[in-house]
């Protein structure tokens, strides 16, 4: 809170332009914690491993490098038809200045989607699939969204600090919808209950909490943006097309921001990676158990949020690239550990490091696309960060699932491949000159 009020505080010396206020930066943030228990409960733990140790487990005929194969085919597909909607739905955002709707849309689909995949049971791999690239769409698109209304809410010299506080409060969402989850499996694990019974209740808390939480967004957060008058004999959709056929012409204008999408597009394959499939390498790998899991992984939550405050002040006093290229070396080394990793200890310490390490890489990414971005078109700029990220999560998941399938299940091998994408991208990420790429957002915003 007192962090929010320091950037009000600042705002205050821009009294001409109207910043958000605390109870609307607020709102705004908290939307990381509603849509947090998401990712937490169905791509990183309780379904993803539910998915393929049960749904498409051994017992239904499925070998091991073939579920975890489907499991990264149904996040790819989701992800790829984001990658191509984000940026049109951006566009028409920012043109009828309607985020806030799309944002409401993309919310109720995928609360929705979630609840329903309480139905799915052993050997319901299809609707298991639909339902999963169903929720991943939906709660994608939100993410692109609600990034978009960052550059309208402080000014550019906050950003950094106020996306390392959304991603923090959104680790403590995460943390509380876990926590709720088990304590309710305990319960059910002690009444003689099976996994066929409380994973599915445990969708249902989770669906629950993310439209609880996400209400104060719906209620407080202003669209600021103003329609813009196009030429009626278009439609949307060609106006849009029209804006990002613009955009990448003006690539050679923006090439911090083009080049730094390229180095985004490397090292966020390999987060994508750990994000969907961390809880199939520790049970499967290890030998964690749903209870260890979701305890580990209410404790990285703790650290990612850590990560993502503190990288959040860091980048606004040393820049958002160098704050990057530490996190990026925090990457590498938590990768290492995990690849040699044969206790549940070292994978305690190997999966507190990535905790670190997530929640800082997240945050500045974020910042430094908006820093990059031209304020009256948050939206289209911001829609190519959402492409770049589901293109991320296309490669990293799939170059993971396919080497785990050539390879019959070899989960050490698969995460070589993480651990080249975050040094990749360390190297791609020395080009990209953070003070030339904000004057050139400055220039075309005048």
């Amino acid at each position: 809170m007192n962090g929010i009020q320091k950037i009000i505080s600042v705002d205050k010396k821009n009294p001409p332009i109207d910043w958000a206020g605390r109870r609307e930066l607020l709102s705004w943030a908290f939307y990381d914690f509603a849509n947090s228990g998401y990712t937490t409960v169905v791509q990183t733990t309780i379904f993803s491993a539910y998915f393929v140790g049960v749904v498409a487990g051994v017992a239904q005929g499925v070998t091991p490098g073939l579920s975890t194969l489907l499991w990264s085919l149904a996040i790819g597909i989701a992800n790829f038809i984001v990658m191509i909607s984000g940026p049109l739905i951006g566009a028409i955002a920012d043109h009828r200045a309607c985020k806030k709707m799309f944002l409401l849309i993309s919310s109720v689909g995928c609360i929705v989607s979630t609840a329903l995949l309480a139905l799915v049971g052993p050997g319901d791999i299809g609707l298991g699939m639909l339902l999963v690239i169903l929720s991943a769409i939906m709660f994608a698109s939100g993410e692109n969204l609600i990034a978009a209304f960052l550059p309208e809410l402080v000014p550019e010299e906050n950003m950094g600090r106020m996306s390392g506080y959304g991603w923090s409060l959104g680790y403590f969402g995460g943390l509380l919808t876990l926590g709720i989850c088990l304590a309710y499996i305990t319960w059910a694990k002690q009444h003689g209950l099976s996994e066929t019974h409380f994973v599915p209740v445990t969708l249902l808390i989770t669906a629950a909490i993310f439209a609880l939480a996400a209400a104060p967004t719906f209620i407080w957060l202003r669209e600021r943006a103003i329609p813009v008058v196009w030429d009626k004999s278009l439609s949307n959709l060609q106006v849009s097309f029209a804006r990002l056929v613009h955009t990448f012409k003006e690539a050679s204008r923006f090439r911090d921001l083009i080049w730094f999408l390229i180095t985004l597009g490397v090292y966020q394959s390999g987060v994508s990676t750990v994000i969907v499939l961390a809880a199939i390498y520790a049970q499967e790998v290890i030998g964690f158990d749903t209870q260890s899991l979701i305890v580990l992984i209410m404790v990285v939550n703790v650290t990612a949020a850590v990560g993502a405050l503190i990288c959040g002040h860091l980048q606004d006093r040393i820049g958002s690239v160098p704050t990057l290229a530490i996190t990026l070396l925090i990457w590498v080394l938590a990768i290492i550990l995990s690849i040699y990793a044969t206790k549940p200890l070292h994978m305690w310490i190997a999966g507190n490091i990535i905790g670190l390490a997530m929640g800082a890489s997240q945050a500045v990414g974020r910042a430094l696309v908006s820093k990059f971005s031209p304020t009256e078109r948050a939206g289209e700029f911001l829609g190519l960060w959402g492409l770049v990220n589901r293109l991320s999560a296309i490669v990293g998941p799939l170059s993971y699932g396919l080497i785990n399938y050539w390879s019959n299940g070899n989960h050490r091998l698969s995460l070589m491949s993480t651990l080249m994408f975050f040094i990749l991208g360390l190297v791609l990420l020395s080009k990209v000159n953070e003070q030339r790429g904000k004057a050139a957002a400055v220039s075309a915003s005048v």
